[in-house]
């Protein structure tokens, strides 16, 4: 290897340099020296020149410019080259951050803690975040943006570099010592394991990409080592929990997946330490602020749901979980908790657990401390700020017992639930990792250089003084171990890894390895559950089944052969000298295949399965051995097979029951329908119902309606008609159910939702609700048919309802449409009183005339209807009584109603003889029968109230005026020039118009001996002829029946209907 000098570049002044930094993916080189100097360079590596490539290519300088904004001695630059900015430190520890701008470096933010000076500066991979370093032992860690992320005080070290891994996960330190810290990028201390390699010097070392191998150059050799990370994760409940970070989420993501269903929950944990599980929960330990000391351990179940935090003021740095309880340990202190999950509660546990945290849940114990288990704890944390010269190292549990390691090697032993110190065991090593076996006789211990021991806590053993001692470290010992599993259901079986190989062990005798990098998730039934954590965390959003891998251990694979080769008899006496359940359930199984009975029904004695040997007795009473065999198909799930041969034995009922328990409807109606015999209409039913069941609940309404037809299931017809919008169906199944069946108030519901009034009302009615029929039309706006109904059904609501829909009416200003209403249910007098209302805001609006009459008319026409309905009534009542006492008192009631709304009658007719004459005396003066109209003129004096004075006079003077009454003429001018709801201007034209007339002609009546009667008026004046306006004076005259106006005999003749009210005459 050769090296040379290329190029020189003289700094001016003579200025000593202190740093350089080369940009890697730019090219630009930065150099800071004493006095402020600060340059950024590069170097020209284009030329026009196909020839010239690589290092022949002339160095010349393409950037040579001067970086105003140091004082002091710049001592550390450093690049971040993704976002193209360089970070400068100097001897006064001022920060500055320049911005490449147009070709040129310009000062983008500056900041100065004036403590210390930096060191080191360092940006991540992909420039999101800078490590700023200071001599004091300060570390700021801050984003691209310039905003801090955290910072944290190294007590008493002197930091002098600082490096981030490539996946940003971890921060080195290093100080002026020599020593190198690492720590996770939150800034919490990483323990470190160490790696002894053979050789005399290691001279380089790289990292593979995935960051699980390295590859180390010592002496003439190339070593291989492989990385196992403790990586955040558990197992519980056929579930596997994991977590990992996103580069877009500060959060860890921690994963819930169920490997039984292949379904993942998602759950996003800020500041995750740790995540320990047991049985069917996980207790995920974090920080609760970044800002505040306190920690949380989170109960979950096996999808992520959180069940019960816990606030606790100590770091879990260690975490142990058993059935009932969890423990945290920091390097000082330890706390329990009995967690309760509310599956388990009972009605007396509920109550207990309002009590307070000093009753007993909850307790802090001091790893120095002794407790004796006798006194209830108390969760006093000062206990857990107190130092100690021997801390924690590792802890583990069981249901009985709780293990705590320290680092001295003494292991210390308590009792649970309550805490009491048992024992204290002293080892050679210090612990890593710690597991007790399942009945809590043995101790596995894992030490930070990967070595396995084991220490039995209940043996009795005599030391080298002959005292007789408890506790004894086992002759196993095995290295590179990174992971072990004690077996849930044996204490003598346990699975360990070493390396690449996984071994199993029974009694401290290893069977032969297999060839794994999995983690052991869980050791049951003699099989080995792993899970392929490197592979999954490649891709952690999409785990794969793939990765997880079963193992059975040598028993279970000698046991299965041996029946298979050998056979059941020799089989049993090698499971009799290895006995456990799984092997005797195998057995039974194997016996039952062969129709061992006998065999079958000891071994499942044996493993405890009072199911099977239920199954087995049933078998003993069957007499064919194919329905033997056909059950025994059936038992173990080979289903087609046991149809088969039930077919085979013409036993097409068995077939059919076999299908019922297992659910399979199609089968069933299969079977049913290819069957010789008459198939049971009843289980035909069941099965299209069934099958119907099935599409209905996937949405498929289309073909559940043709199922649910066939099994004439009416109720889920109706629900998939409704869901179809088939309300056509719908409403020819509701005709097709008989009367007062129990599903037409649910139909009649159905209609209502979807506002169809007419056929909820049809429903309602065949099953004999007329109220709930009303209230439907009520609530659908459909009044006239509420109306309609309640008259029908005589419901005694019917006052209330047609209140109600009229003030609906009169809201919208349907004022005709209300009195239309109360009119055809026989409320006359409502109708009246609207009528009469709308006739009065007509005559105030000044419309026509007639129209305004007319509707005097009706309202006068209804409250005649009005009092000949009350006759009726109270004629009604009295039918049939013939005292005259009873007819009396009905002759009372009637008058006293008629007497109180006769006023309102009397208004009625006034109003429309006001309007009558008024209209009459005009179509007179119009036809030129002026004598007649002034007579009919006359007559309107008496309706003032009703008609406005100045038009009864106006009207009048101009009949007089007409006729030559110029007496009556005057009179009429002089009551216009005396109202007062005349405007000065208009009494002046009355007055100008009046002297223009009487100058010309004397104020005198022609014929005042016709008027006088007229003009006098009085009590004794005569009854007016509604078809003249002329006043009766003959003793016979026609009387209408239905106003009782009066019109002159001769006039009558031309009528065929009353003047007035127009009813008939004849």
């Amino acid at each position: 290897m050769f090296f040379y000098l290329s190029k020189k570049v003289a700094i001016p002044d003579n200025v000593k340099l202190k740093c350089v930094s080369w940009n890697k993916d730019q090219g630009f080189i930065a150099c800071g020296g004493e006095d402020g100097l600060l340059k950024v360079l590069k170097l020209e590596t284009q030329t026009d020149d196909a020839k010239l490539r690589g290092l022949a290519v002339p160095s010349n300088l393409s950037m040579n410019q001067n970086l105003e904004g140091h004082s002091g001695s710049v001592q550390v630059v450093t690049w971040n080259e993704q976002y193209q900015k360089l970070t400068t430190s100097d001897q006064n520890g001022l920060i500055i951050v320049w911005m490449l701008y147009k070709g040129s470096w310009y000062e983008e933010m500056i900041n100065n803690r004036n403590k210390s000076v930096v060191r080191s500066m360092s940006w991540n991979a992909d420039g999101q975040k800078i490590c700023i370093v200071y001599e004091d032992g300060a570390v700021i860690v801050g984003s691209v943006d310039g905003n801090r992320i955290w910072g944290k005080d190294l007590k008493g070290v002197q930091l002098c570099h600082v490096a981030w891994s490539a996946d940003s996960k971890i921060l080195l330190f290093g100080m002026t010592s020599g020593e190198i810290h690492i720590y996770d990028n939150q800034g919490n201390f990483i323990h470190l394991g160490t790696l002894k390699v053979p050789g005399k010097q290691m001279s380089a070392l790289s990292w593979e990409g995935g960051g699980l191998k390295i590859a180390l150059a010592v002496d003439s050799f190339i070593y291989f080592a492989n990385i196992r990370p403790d990586y955040k994760w558990g197992y519980c409940s056929n579930t596997v929990v994991y977590a990992y970070t996103r580069p877009d989420r500060p959060e860890y993501c921690v994963i819930f997946w169920d490997t039984k269903n292949n379904e993942k929950y998602v759950k996003y944990v800020k500041s995750l330490i740790s995540i320990t599980t047991c049985g069917d929960f996980c207790i995920l330990a974090t920080k609760a602020d970044e800002n505040h000391p306190q920690f949380v351990l989170v109960l979950c179940n096996s999808i992520g749901t959180p069940l019960d935090p816990k606030y606790i003021d100590i770091v879990p740095l260690f975490v142990a979980m058993t059935k009932t309880h969890v423990i945290a340990a920091s390097k000082e202190a330890f706390y329990t908790w009995q967690y309760r999950v509310a599956k388990k509660l009972t009605a007396l546990e509920i109550n207990q657990i309002t009590r307070s945290r000093k009753e007993g849940r909850e307790r802090i114990y001091h790893v120095d401390d002794t407790p004796s288990g006798s006194v209830d704890g108390v969760l006093d944390y000062s206990k857990a700020i107190q130092g100690t010269r021997d801390p924690i190292c590792a802890i583990t549990a069981s249901d009985k017992t709780l293990i705590v390691g320290r680092e001295s090697g003494t292991i210390q032993r308590y009792s649970l639930p309550n805490v009491g110190l048992i024992q204290k065991y002293s080892l050679n090593c210090r612990a890593y990792q710690l597991s007790l076996n399942c009945n809590s006789s043995r101790l596995a211990i894992i030490d930070i250089s990967g070595v396995l021991t084991f220490f039995d806590l209940d043996a009795r053993v005599t030391d080298s003084t002959g005292q007789q001692v408890i506790g004894e470290l086992l002759k196993l010992e095995r290295k590179d171990v990174w992971d072990m599993k004690w077996a849930k259901d044996n204490p003598d079986l346990f699975a360990m890894m070493e390396k690449t190989r996984m071994y199993v062990f029974r009694n401290l005798d290893p069977e032969e390895p297999i060839q794994t990098s999995g983690y052991i998730c869980i050791f049951e039934d003699l099989e080995i559950k792993s899970v392929l954590l490197d592979e999954i965390l490649k891709n952690p959003e999409h785990p794969n089944k793939d990765y997880i891998i079963n193992f059975e251990i040598r028993s279970l694979r000698d046991s299965r052969a041996l029946i298979e080769k050998v056979g059941i008899e020799d089989a049993s006496q090698f499971i009799e000298d290895n006995p456990h359940p799984r092997l005797w359930r195998l057995l039974a199984e194997a016996a039952l295949q062969k129709l061992d009975l006998h065999t079958a029904e000891q071994a499942f004695v044996r493993c405890k399965d009072y199911q099977g040997i239920k199954f087995v007795k049933r078998l003993g009473n069957l007499q064919s051995e194919s329905m033997k065999q056909a059950e025994v198909a059936a038992y173990f799930g080979r289903f087609e097979e046991a149809e088969r041969m039930y077919l085979d034995m013409d036993r097409r009922d068995l077939a059919i029951g076999l299908r019922l328990k297992l659910g399979d409807w199609f089968r069933v109606l299969q079977l049913l329908k290819t069957g010789s015999g008459d198939a049971d209409d009843s289980l035909l039913e069941q099965a299209h119902n069934a099958i119907g069941d099935y599409f209905a609940d996937r949405q498929k309404w289309l073909n559940a309606v043709q199922y649910y037809v066939q099994g004439r299931n009416q109720e889920r017809l109706a629900e998939c008609y409704y869901m179809l919008e088939d309300y056509e169906g719908l409403e020819n199944l509701a005709s097709s159910l008989p009367e007062n069946h129990k599903l037409l108030p649910e139909i009649a519901q159905m209609f209502v939702r979807v506002g169809m009034c007419e056929q909820a009302v049809t429903a309602f009615l065949k099953c004999n609700q007329p109220k709930a029929a009303v209230d439907t039309c009520v609530h659908l706006n459909q009044w006239n048919k509420a109306v309609e109904l309640a008259k029908n059904h005589s419901m005694k609501e019917i006052g209330s309802l047609l209140a109600r829909y009229a003030s609906h009416l009169l809201e919208k200003n349907k004022t005709l449409d209300a009195i239309e209403l109360y009119r055809k249910a026989n409320y006359f007098y409502d109708a009246a009183k609207l009528m009469f209302k709308i006739a009065d805001e007509e005559a105030k609006k000044r419309t026509k005339p007639l129209r305004v009459k007319k509707l005097y008319v009706l309202s006068a026409l209804l409250i005649e209807q009005y009092h000949e309905q009350v006759r009726n009534a109270q004629r009604g009542k009295v039918k049939g009584k013939s005292s005259e006492a009873t007819s009396a008192l009905a002759g009372l009631l009637e008058e006293e109603v008629l007497s109180t709304t006769s006023r309102f009658r009397d208004n009625a007719w006034r109003g429309a003889e006001a309007y009558h004459f008024f209209t009459l005396a005009q179509r007179q003066l119009y036809e030129g029968y002026v004598d007649t109209a002034l007579k009919t003129a006359l007559h309107l004096r008496d309706y003032e109230d009703i008609i406005p004075a100045v038009e009864i006079y106006s009207l009048l003077a101009l009949c007089a005026c007409a006729g030559r009454a110029f007496g009556t003429c005057s009179k009429a001018f002089i009551k216009l020039e005396s109202l007062e709801t005349l405007s000065s201007e208009q009494k002046q034209q009355y007055e100008d118009l009046a002297l223009e007339i009487f100058t010309k002609h004397p104020p005198k009546d022609n014929r005042k001996s016709e008027l006088d009667s007229l003009l006098e008026g009085g009590e004794g004046k005569l009854p007016t002829c509604v078809a003249t306006g002329s006043p009766i004076t003959e003793y016979q005259f026609w009387v209408c029946n239905v106003c009782k106006h009066c019109v002159l005999a001769q006039e009558i003749s031309n009528y065929n209907f009353c003047p007035l009210c127009h009813s008939s005459v004849g």
